[in-house]
């Protein structure tokens, strides 16, 4: 899903107003609450919430914040939260997954299917694209972490299964059983990662023209700045001509 993962590290470096970060850090805080109410609330021994608080101090989100969200798990007045996956299909017959942290179903799904109909597209059954993705662990670093060379060898060693190299990180591809002993093999050669989850990682990617290309990541941005909506997953590739447009 190069195009996505491309497009996400633009969105990352424009979206720096006071109002995307504060919706972004509702988002983690609210994935750190439902980690440590589901499991130990020690990162320790729970490895959601590690990867909660990872992702969390990933956007610098400040460590009283991430505190504060772990004790919420605790309280008694804490919202319930459902997690609910939505399968579609975006302009050009790309796959799309949506999962999403909701305190009410009907509203969240109403909301998905209106974005998805926008678009151009449709909301399907549960398992209509699932199908065509992986449920895998991912770890990533930063690239000036290690040379290619020196990350494939870690990885190898730590029993991952596969490492996708980019321009600006390292994405380590586990199953889901070793992704916590590979991350700590890694962490004690490398440090903290930047990410560690459970992802969906599309078996194929489908190349769209540019037009199309727009129309799909208006709506993964769309579904992105939902308050419910944790993660988005798509099946494509853009041009590198858009994605230097969206840089422009």
């Amino acid at each position: 899903m190069a195009g996505h993962s491309q497009f996400k590290n633009i969105m990352h470096k424009k979206g720096k107003a006071d109002a995307i970060r504060s919706k972004l850090f509702s988002k983690l805080a609210r994935e750190i609450t439902v980690a440590a109410k589901l499991g130990l609330p020690d990162p320790a021994m729970n490895a959601r919430l590690r990867a909660a608080v990872l992702a969390a101090r990933a956007e610098n989100m400040p460590k009283d914040n991430i505190e504060r969200a772990i004790k919420k798990a605790s309280a008694a007045d804490t919202e319930s939260y459902e997690e609910v996956r939505y399968e579609g299909y975006a302009p050009g017959g790309v796959a799309v997954i949506v999962e999403a942290l909701t305190d009410n179903r009907n509203r969240t799904a109403g909301e998905v299917r209106s974005y998805f109909t926008k678009a151009g597209g449709s909301l399907a059954e549960t398992g209509a694209v699932s199908f065509m993705f992986d449920r895998v662990g991912s770890i990533t670093y930063d690239r000036k972490i290690a040379t290619d060379d020196a990350m494939l060898e870690a990885a190898i060693e730590a029993g991952a299964d596969d490492v996708v190299s980019e321009d600006d990180e390292h994405e380590i591809v586990t199953s889901i059983e070793t992704l916590r002993e590979a991350q700590k093999a890694l962490e004690a050669k490398f440090g903290e990662p930047h990410k560690a989850a459970i992802v969906w990682r599309a078996q194929n990617t489908i190349s769209v023209d540019d037009e199309t290309g727009e129309k799909i990541l208006r709506l993964i941005n769309t579904l992105e700045e939902n308050d419910d909506v944790q993660t988005v997953s798509a099946n494509f590739e853009v041009s590198a001509a858009l994605l230097a447009k969206l840089e422009g």
